[in-house]
């Protein structure tokens, strides 16, 4: 009954999320400077800042909306923007001046590239040198959070069946295929960074009838009850893997891109205030896979708004004053 009352709560807050999150927004408090900067560091300064619309990438926007305000930067909120080529249009087109995007995400989608790579440091590298040489976009210091992909199952499942790695998992989808059924959004069962190249990388191949297709968002409230599915693929810093008390597996043999969450800023701006860079640096370092996962979690879970969440935490590290 809990597990259940739990479903139904982060059903309802998606809602509610997906019901308010576009267009401009204002902060639930006023802040000023804190750790971040003095009150006129950025004054002069006028940025539009971007975003996507799930739930990490909302508390992100309004993260960095909050810190620039900070420090004396005029700034438009464009949070909630609805997919990944959206919002990377509209930073190439000068609709916005920044916001966070995630490198796998740059190396695959936005240039191009086909072959990942595994190494963090080695595809930040990579993608923020081709980015900026073609075009004209910065990438500052990357979070050492990685919201990579991940394969999870609920607690009863994972030690019923001893699986905690994708090599386990692997091993039981040749012995035992309805055991290992699999749930995951169309996208992901078709990149060859998602589900064929998982099969090829760990060595089985799990039969049609054991998947079932369905939304992203869907995945972790059947992986929760067993229902469709056993296992399921999920966001690693997503906070419904806390609050549904998932089990992630460990990818044994880091097939996974890294996804590792950047501000990405318009080289213009940056040449304009190159004090952005310095200001942004201490939230970037401590935006860890646990605390993505906490901050996500408030707003899935607890229903709190993520302008709320976003206040919440940067007064508590010192990097803003709250009034």
């Amino acid at each position: 009954m809990k597990k259940t009352r739990m479903v139904a709560a982060l059903g309802a807050a998606t809602l509610l999320m997906t019901g308010c999150s576009l267009g401009d927004q204002q902060p639930a408090t006023e802040v000023s400077s804190g750790s971040l900067g003095a009150a006129d560091t950025l004054e002069g300064l006028s940025v539009a800042v971007g975003g996507k619309e799930f739930t990490e990438q909302l508390v992100l926007c309004e993260l960095t909306a909050q810190a620039l305000q900070s420090v004396g930067a005029e700034v438009e909120r464009k949070c909630g923007m609805s997919g990944s080529s959206t919002v990377r249009s509209a930073l190439t087109s000068d609709q916005i001046d920044l916001y966070w995007e995630y490198t796998g995400t740059g190396w695959i989608t936005h240039l191009g590239e086909t072959e990942p790579l595994a190494d963090p440091a080695e595809l930040y590298q990579a993608v923020a040198e081709r980015d900026q040489a073609e075009n004209q976009i910065t990438w500052l210091d990357p979070s050492p959070a990685n919201n990579t992909y991940a394969i999870a199952t609920n607690r009863e499942n994972a030690e019923k069946l001893g699986v905690t790695t994708i090599s386990e998992y692997a091993a039981l989808a040749k012995k035992d295929p309805a055991a290992a059924s699999y749930c995951a959004a169309a996208e992901f069962l078709a990149r060859d960074d998602g589900w064929p190249g998982v099969q090829e990388a760990y060595g089985f191949e799990l039969p049609s009838k054991n998947r079932s297709e369905v939304a992203a968002g869907v995945v972790y409230d059947s992986v929760a009850k067993g229902d469709p599915c056993a296992f399921g693929t999920v966001f690693a810093t997503d906070g419904r893997i806390a609050a549904l008390d998932l089990v992630q597996l460990e990818d044994d043999q880091q097939f996974f891109t890294p996804y590792n969450p950047a501000v990405t800023v318009r080289d213009e701006v940056l040449a304009e205030k190159p004090e952005l860079r310095e200001v942004l640096k201490p939230i970037a370092e401590a935006l860890d896979d646990a605390t993505l996962q906490s901050l996500n979690g408030k707003v899935d879970a607890d229903g709190e708004t993520p302008e709320q969440v976003a206040t919440d935490w940067l007064t508590e590290k010192g990097f803003v004053a709250a009034g």
